[in-house]
């Protein structure tokens, strides 16, 4: 496997290291208590006006014409509904926000612009539901994950198809190097992948885990790969030699006894948080491999989690319906913040405080990390939202749903 390693040096050797907080460079803020399970001020706002409801899964509210009168409430600023199938994924183009990429039950992944609406190109060729999109880290390119077992890779500025790669079982997610053109994916058949594009070149499959991959991710500075298992196992890796260099499972009593759903990195690439079906979450020391924490304040499965850039915060996110506010330095619970339904995908605005939040309750939610509050909520969805996309600024979220159709939402 030299000539991969080789490769892999090649293409990496030039990139830049990016800078990071340290530590001692946090902002002090101080964060108020905030009693778990207690409503935000938006929710007794709901309360009080008493008028909106739903039917059928349609969100309903005044038109201000009197409160007999019920319009469709709907938020959002523009929409694309080309998929009519469920969908699953959807990603912003990284210097150009205004492009999205969106993947669904169809079988197909759509390039479209957020302001308009318009399909600027078709992206075919899954044989099954397409589970996961990204672009690469400049946003040349663009790929899709499918429970065929593909990956396919498409030149996002021609739309002109460049390579498909196989290898996995059904495709789980996807993710890109984050500093040049590699392409990772993990599979239910328990192995990560990994390939150089465009060429579509086989560089290092990573074995270790011993269940399907739930989640996984290169980490920020480009230099290793976590990943998470069904059979309860965390899992730190080389990208060079494809060697685990941690390894943390079920046998270490501190750490899940459940399988593992979720797992996120911080910026500077130290910390991961790691969610299991049970509702517990684990803080880990990407460096050394050791347990920093227990972070336990739900009641279901942690589906998700996130990192903020400029704090040391982190959110998880259940299917209780609760998002959870961490501080990882004393690792102590902030915040508690409520959605009605399972709470799907948590996402920090890029460096900022400003959390954006998805759920089956169909609705999608802004919040201060630093106080609690929510400072928008933004309804339209049908069915459960399943993915959202938001812009470097946090100005727009898009938003991929059950009910077919991807939505965009702005500040």
């Amino acid at each position: 496997m030299s000539s991969p390693h080789n490769q892999f040096e090649d293409e990496n050797e030039d990139l830049v290291e990016e800078e990071y907080l340290q530590e001692g460079e946090f902002e002090e803020v101080e964060v108020p208590d905030l009693d778990e399970g207690e409503p935000m001020d938006d929710d007794e706002d709901d309360d009080e006006e008493g008028a909106e409801g739903s039917y059928d899964g349609i969100d309903l509210r005044p038109t201000g014409e009197g409160e007999e009168t019920m319009e469709l409430a709907d938020d959002s600023v523009q929409g694309f509904f080309d998929h009519r199938e469920p969908v699953y994924a959807v990603a912003m183009h990284p210097t150009s926000n205004g492009i999205i990429v969106s993947g669904g039950g169809d079988d197909k992944s759509y390039l479209w612009r957020c302001d308009t609406g318009e399909m600027l190109k078709m992206l075919d060729g899954h044989t099954d539901s397409v589970t996961s999109v990204a672009f690469s880290c400049d946003g040349k390119y663009v790929a899709s994950g499918g429970m065929d077992g593909k990956v396919r890779v498409w030149n996002a500025e021609t739309g002109d198809f460049c390579v498909a790669v196989d290898g996995p079982d059904e495709v789980i997610w996807i993710d890109w190097h984050p500093k040049g053109n590699i392409l990772l994916a993990g599979a239910t058949d328990s192995t990560i992948w990994m390939w150089a594009i465009p060429s579509g070149k086989f560089m290092n499959i990573f074995n270790g885990h011993a269940g399907p991959v739930t989640a996984g991710r290169f980490t920020p500075d480009g230099k290793k790969i976590v990943s998470v298992s069904e059979d309860a196992s965390f899992i730190v890796w080389d990208p060079k030699s494809a060697a685990a260099e941690f390894r943390l499972t079920s046998d270490d009593a501190r750490f899940h006894a459940d399988p593992i759903s979720s797992v996120s990195v911080n910026k500077d690439s130290t910390l991961a948080v790691t969610g299991d079906v049970a509702g517990k979450a684990r803080l880990v020391n990407i460096n050394n491999g050791q347990i920093v924490a227990s972070l336990e304040n739900h009641t279901d499965s942690v589906e998700t989690s996130s990192f903020c850039d400029v704090l040391p915060l982190a959110a998880t996110g259940s299917v209780d319906g609760n998002v959870s506010i961490w501080d990882v330095q004393t690792q102590r619970l902030r915040a508690t913040l409520a959605h009605d339904d399972a709470v799907v995908k948590v996402k920090f605005v890029k460096n900022s405080p400003m959390l954006a939040t998805c759920s089956a309750d169909r609705s999608i939610k802004m919040w201060d990390a630093r106080t609690g509050q929510c400072v928008k909520t933004w309804v339209g969805h049908r069915d459960t939202v399943l993915d959202i996309a938001v812009a470097d600024d946090g100005n727009v979220v898009v938003s991929a749903s059950d009910d077919g159709t991807a939505l965009v939402f702005s500040m």
